[in-house]
This record gives C-alpha cells, sequence and structure tokens, in this order.
C-alpha cells in the first residue's frame, strides 16, 4: 500500500476492523452536493458482520450498502472518494483526513493510532450492533415493482414518506416466511389479494415465492376501483410479473380458480375485512393473513349493559369495539378449522392498524365434532352478548 494520507486512513481502517477496534467512519464535506455526509460501521446483519455505509441526502433520503468485510479492501477506495473530512473512530484513538479544495490531502493522528491497534496491549473491542431493521428487511429499495410503486426513486432511495410503508411490507413478508410451512413445498401456488388496493403486498408476496423462491406462482388481486386496477395491471406487465394479475370486480362475485394456497389482505375497510375472511374461509385457503382497518360497525350496534363503564367512554368504546370484533373474527375462523393468532403487524408509530389477523388451515377437522360445535357456540354467545338479539353482525 502507497504511502499517501489516504492510505494511511484505507490502512487503518482496514487494522480496526481486523482488531475488532472500529467504531465507525464519518464521511462529510461531499464533492456531490446532493449528499450530506455518509457514515460507515460494522453492523450484524443475520449471522454475518458486515461494513455498512449508511448515505444521508439533502432531500431527505438515505442509503444503506453493505460491504462484506472480505471485500473491504478492494471497496474502500471508492467509499471514501469525493469527501472532503473522514473520521475514524475507533477504540485506540481517533484519526482525520483533510482534503483541500486543490486536492493535498493530511492525515492527523492515523500512525499514532496504527501504532496502538499494532502493540500487544489488551484493546476495548467495539460493539457490533445487530442490525434489526436490515435483517428484517427481505427488500432492499432498488426492486423494480417498488420503484413502479412510488416507494423509492429510480435510483433505489426510499422516499420519507414511504419509509413506513416499506417496513410494513418487509414485516408482512417475514410473517410469509413463517408460515411458508403451511403452504405446498412443490407445485404450481395460488395466491389471492382480495381488497388489494395499490397491491403493494401483491407485488411483494408475488416477488417473494416468483423471484426469490423461484416458484411458479399464480397470484390474482382483486378490487373495485377501476383506475387502481388498470394503474397495477400496467405495472405488473411492465416489471415482468406475468403470473401476476388484477381483476376489478366485488369480491363477493369473484370465483377462485381453485383452493388457494395463500390468502392476503391488507387494511381491507370495516365490514370488507369480514367478507375476505369468509371468501377464503368457504375456499378452504391454506394459510389466510389479513390486517384489519377500521372496526365501525360493532362500535355502532354495541348495546351490552354489563360493558357500559366502558362503552360510555366514545375513545374506549372504538377501542373495546376494535378488540372485540378482531377476537369474534379469529373465534369465527377457528369455528372453521383454522388454528389462528393475532400478531402484531409493526410497530404502531408506523400505524395504529397494526393488528395481524394469521388462520392456518387444520389438516384433519370434524364440523360435527363437539370442539367445533363448542365454538360455534361461543361464537354465538359472545355475539349475543356485545349486540343483543335483534342486531346484526357481519363478522
Amino acid at each position: 500500500m502507497s504511502d499517501t494520507p489516504k492510505s494511511k486512513i484505507e490502512e487503518l481502517i482496514q487494522v480496526a476492523i481486523r482488531r475488532e477496534s472500529l467504531k465507525k467512519v464519518v464521511l462529510s464535506k461531499s464533492a456531490d452536493r446532493s449528499v450530506l455526509k455518509a457514515v460507515a460501521s460494522l453492523k450484524k446483519v443475520g449471522n454475518r458482520v458486515v461494513l455498512q455505509t449508511e448515505t444521508f441526502y439533502r432531500d431527505g433520503k438515505a442509503r444503506h450498502v453493505n460491504t462484506e468485510l472480505a471485500h473491504v479492501p478492494a471497496a474502500l477506495p471508492e467509499l471514501l472518494s469525493g469527501y472532503g473530512q473522514i473520521n475514524v473512530l475507533t477504540t485506540a484513538g481517533d484519526a482525520e483526513l483533510r482534503t483541500s479544495k486543490s486536492g493535498s490531502s493530511t492525515a492527523i493522528g492515523a500512525d499514532k493510532v496504527l501504532r496502538s491497534l499494532a502493540s500487544d496491549k489488551p484493546l476495548t473491542r467495539a460493539e457490533v450492533a445487530s442490525h434489526d431493521r436490515e435483517k428484517e428487511y427481505l427488500l432492499t429499495g432498488s426492486e423494480e415493482f417498488l420503484i413502479r410503486l412510488g416507494v423509492s426513486d429510480k435510483n433505489g432511495c426510499l422516499y420519507d414518506k414511504k419509509r413506513s410503508k416499506f417496513r410494513q411490507i418487509n414485516q408482512f413478508l417475514r410473517h410469509i416466511e413463517e408460515v411458508e410451512s403451511h403452504i405446498p413445498a412443490e407445485g404450481d401456488l395460488y395466491i389471492l389479494d382480495l381488497c388489494c388496493g395499490k397491491s403493494y403486498l401483491s407485488f411483494a408476496v408475488y416477488y417473494y415465492f416468483a423471484v426469490l423462491k423461484q416458484r411458479k406462482t399464480e397470484m390474482v388481486g382483486v378490487d373495485l376501483k377501476a383506475d387502481v386496477i388498470e394503474y397495477c395491471t400496467s405495472v405488473a406487465s411492465d416489471v415482468g410479473f406475468d403470473g401476476l394479475a388484477f381483476h376489478c370486480m366485488d369480491i363477493n362475485d369473484f370465483t377462485p380458480a381453485r383452493t388457494p394456497d395463500l390468502v392476503i389482505s391488507l387494511h381491507a375497510c370495516d365490514i370488507a375485512t369480514d367478507i375476505v375472511l369468509h371468501k377464503a374461509a368457504a375456499c378452504r385457503a391454506g394459510v389466510i393473513l389479513s390486517t384489519p382497518c377500521c372496526h365501525h360497525e360493532l362500535n355502532h350496534t354495541l348495546n351490552c349493559p354489563t360493558l357500559s363503564f366502558i362503552t360510555r367512554h366514545s375513545m374506549l368504546r372504538q377501542k373495546l369495539a376494535d378488540a372485540a370484533t378482531d377476537a369474534m373474527r379469529l373465534l369465527r375462523l377457528e369455528s372453521e378449522g383454522y388454528e389462528v393468532a393475532a400478531l402484531e403487524l409493526i410497530d404502531p408509530e408506523d400505524t395504529p392498524k397494526n393488528i395481524l389477523l394469521r388462520a392456518v388451515r387444520k389438516e384433519k377437522f370434524d364440523r360435527e365434532s363437539a370442539a367445533a360445535k363448542a365454538l360455534r357456540q361461543s361464537f354465538d354467545e359472545a355475539r349475543l352478548f356485545l349486540v343483543g338479539p335483534n342486531e346484526e353482525l357481519h363478522v
């Protein structure tokens, strides 16, 4: 390695990584006016440690790049180029590279830190954070369908207003992973997204199975909004998702081609979620994943004197209606032969609509069994308790 100020900094970073002493590298005064700064640090991603560089842009966007440690020496020249100031922070001390407008560079403190790293003295190990976000994310933001759907720009950088949507999509895919053992391991897959809307999940789930898992997949999104369906159809065609189709129609009128392996639904409004769940259970879907939206119907029909100490407070009444509606939905699915659970989809700071209803069809279920009849009776008793004998519920 040539003995220049920049090569000294590159060497320092490599030695600090080897000695597990690198805290972070801060790159500032970028020649690119759109870049504010970049920060590189070691992060644990899955079962490996990488050098992760996060570049911050003046328009509020940020972009992550992970570099395998074996590739760091070759990647460093490009990583460090274009910055007028580079600060390297280690547990053995700090160093700085300053580059003037004329191009001359000065390394401050690099030799001293290198000597400390080379000594036999015990060094404090730098903490390597577990990059939970990276661990959770199956998508990067650079996928063509995310760019076309307006989640990322043409360079794959996430739009600020779409970051929560991006996290939501990735977390939903993690839930897909958790139920994948209940989806046939062989043969063609048939998946439905009912009340698909703009179809972020349709594209993501199709990408997961057809691209990441290399499974032959037929997926259908159904929604009433003609303009949205037309747009999604054009995006699917443009990105080459040949097995993904969209139909503009009422889901009550939609007839599945066969028993679906998976039915998904994200934020179908009010009783639309109940219609989705009824449809999915009626066609004996193998797995159902549904995130409800609003819960207005029970709030309007709730008539339970025993719970009046709650229902007389409007905010608490709505929270009760939310929880009771989802609990009854799960009880109904359980009575139809499904193993059920209510899970958190994503951090409630991103969206208050963060409950995921999961149902996995039991292989053996007898509707005439005493257990099945008891579940149906429990559902009827719960409905009667909440709304009385004269009100109807779509749940």
